[in-house]
């Protein structure tokens, strides 16, 4: 089992590495399942997309709690893929509330701690892009978090201190999404067990 989360900046490539990361470990005959945070499907993603929208205005502490919650509501799916042996791949993950709440004032070791009994990454792929390069690819209908250059910089900032542990891998997110998905399946490989084989009779 393992899981495998994707981080960095809105505009990073995110969800198109996520999406080539599955193709490639499918055809290799392995059991995949992507999961994409906040999943605005849920109660709370609801309304976290609606204080995204202006609709809300929440303090910093109350959205990184509503983000860390709405990955709690998927948490007893999470464990049961895990469990079954299935690759899981997350499309913004636990990193992701320490970048953006430390970015923001918010303790990162508190943030942390508040997550501890979600099922740890087996490894964070970076993403890293600079905001100027997070603009540039969506000039319009940006949100309340991707507006704010100076909150961008920080973010990116707190990413690649959290980078230098254990178990993260950073990839230039810049690069064309060709040479991105080859680094990514290059790194996963590296950490990933073969698939299993039917016992010969």
């Amino acid at each position: 089992m393992m899981l495998i989360a994707f981080e960095g900046l809105d505009q990073s490539g995110k969800e198109t590495q996520a999406r080539h990361l599955r193709a490639r470990l499918e055809q290799d005959g392995r059991k995949v399942r992507v999961v994409s945070f906040p999943d605005y499907g849920t109660p709370i993603g609801q309304e976290i997309q609606r204080a995204l929208a202006g609709e809300r205005d929440f303090g910093p502490e109350v959205m990184q709690l509503l983000y860390v919650a709405n990955r709690f509501e998927l948490r007893p799916r999470l464990r049961s893929w895990l469990e079954a042996g299935d690759i899981v791949i997350c499309d913004r993950y636990r990193a992701s509330s320490i970048a953006y709440g430390e970015a923001q004032g918010l303790d990162p070791a508190w943030l942390d701690d508040i997550q501890r009994h979600l099922p740890e990454a087996s490894l964070t792929l970076l993403l890293d892009i600079a905001p100027e390069t997070a603009v540039a690819r969506k000039s319009a209908g940006r949100d309340r978090y991707e507006r704010d250059m100076g909150l961008l910089s920080r973010v990116r900032d707190s990413y690649r201190r959290q980078a230098s542990g254990a178990r993260w891998a950073v990839i230039d997110g810049s690069q064309a999404p060709d040479d991105v998905a080859t680094a990514v399946v290059r790194v996963v490989a590296s950490v990933l067990e073969p698939p299993s084989t039917p016992a010969r009779r």
